[in-house]
């Protein structure tokens, strides 16, 4: 290496491409992206995160699951059917289909899925006799 690149390597502005450039001491590092984010601008973010979602979604099936098998053992303790084990079974297996998704970041198609799982499983225990 010459004493010119050496010299222009430690100017402010005189780096060469493809070296890597020596940060300063008094500036912050930039994230992993490059870019620096305001931490107002994600204050002012409103709703919920990524992963917020996935573990509301999580817990919401997990709750609904347990009531589903809390309905199950109280319906077919007032009746005895296949169609009853068949319905809410099903409902069970949705709500299990639900947790997975969520789990793996598909929450609004997991939401979808069990609100009309859900509602087609009432609403077949209720007009099947």
């Amino acid at each position: 290496m010459d004493a010119a690149g050496s010299a222009a390597r430690n100017e402010p502005g005189g780096e060469r491409p493809g070296e890597p450039v020596p940060e300063d001491e008094g500036e912050a590092p930039a994230g992993p992206a490059g870019d620096e984010a305001e931490p107002a601008e994600e204050e002012d973010r409103a709703g919920l995160t990524p992963r917020q979602a996935r573990r509301l979604r999580v817990v919401l099936a997990s709750v609904l699951m347990a009531a589903v098998a809390v309905v199950l053992v109280i319906r077919l303790a007032s009746r005895h059917s296949v169609l009853v084990v068949g319905v809410y079974g099903a409902a069970l297996v949705l709500c299990g289909i639900v947790i997975e998704l969520s789990r793996n970041g598909r929450t609004r198609l997991g939401s979808w899925l069990l609100g009309a799982g859900l509602a087609a499983a009432i609403a077949a225990d209720w007009l099947l006799p």
